[in-house]
């Protein structure tokens, strides 16, 4: 049987557990509302620049962007978005399954993939997977560095020029709200068909100054860098909304492992106290008896 010693001294590391998930729990909710209303305020930016082009693409284009051509997949190109730590709940799990599930497939399909990664967490799942790793950028922090992320984007971008890969993905958790974080693999580069179908049906175009080639090299080389910052803009808020819940999770469990260990520690107390009483009465019946 347990003793009240043991059990107390689980009641007490409960209660120091509960006080760390508490105070993670108190952070996570402060840097949550920064973070959220840092992706809220990027999302107009993102959205507005997405609309443009695709206005841009319905036009009867003189210049064809290569960011527009479809060609044959021989080798895929992913920007996987993760976290720089844990205790996030399954953010990073749920993800990844998705991700390596898209690797399996196109493997099976004698497509090889390129990845970046973006956050600690990504590195010691994919660096297993057998895929080739262009880039790898750790602590992102709550205010990613937008240079610093252009510059690896540039890596995946220049490969896909060079027509040395022939798609780029893009795997993120997207921010819905505090309770929900839905991990998304998109195409980033070719623009996606539903988009670029839309020329077959409309036939004209914008005028251009100074010339279309201009104007449009840098239009969608704003595209690709707005989605992919917006993408861990979403990714960050999804982390720290996640951590809350994990945080809070824990706390409560905690709350009830106490809970459930005090009503031990009381009912051990009540045996040991029972025992001893009946010690003492057949002690004391036994010496009335001699």
């Amino acid at each position: 049987m347990t003793s009240i010693k043991e059990i107390k001294n689980k009641i007490i590391s409960v209660v120091n557990t509960k006080k760390i998930t508490k105070a993670m729990e108190m952070v996570a909710v402060s840097k949550m509302r920064k973070t959220e209303e840092r992706m809220h305020f990027g999302r107009p930016y993102s959205e507005i620049i997405r609309k443009v082009i695709e206005h841009v693409v319905q036009g009867n284009l003189e210049y064809k962007h290569s960011y527009l051509e479809n060609r044959e997949t021989k080798r895929i190109g992913i920007i996987i978005v993760s976290t720089d730590r844990g205790l996030c709940g399954s953010l990073n799990s749920n993800l990844f399954k998705q991700v390596l599930f898209k690797i399996q497939k196109f493997t099976e399909m004698n497509i090889p993939c390129d990845l970046i990664l973006f956050g600690l967490k990504s590195f010691s799942v994919f660096k297993l997977c057998g895929s080739n790793i262009l880039s790898k950028i750790a602590n992102l922090g709550e205010k990613p560095n937008l240079l610093t992320l252009i510059n690896s984007v540039n890596i995946i971008v220049e490969e896909y020029q060079f027509r040395r890969i022939d798609k780029i993905f893009i795997a993120y958790n997207e921010f819905r709200n505090k309770m929900s974080q839905c991990p998304k693999f998109n195409q980033l580069l070719p623009l996606p068909k539903k988009t670029v179908q839309i020329i077959n049906t409309k036939k004209w175009d914008y005028l251009y100054e100074p010339e279309s080639k201009l104007i449009l090299d840098v239009l969608f080389k704003r595209y690709v860098e707005s989605e992919v910052y917006q993408s861990i803009l979403e990714n960050i808020a999804s982390e720290q909304a996640a951590r809350m819940m994990a945080m809070k999770t824990a706390t409560d469990n905690s709350s009830n492992r106490i809970k459930e260990l005090q009503l031990l520690y009381n009912k051990v107390r009540q045996a040991n106290i029972t025992q001893e009483l009946n010690e003492i009465v057949a002690g004391a019946s036994a010496v009335s008896t001699n």
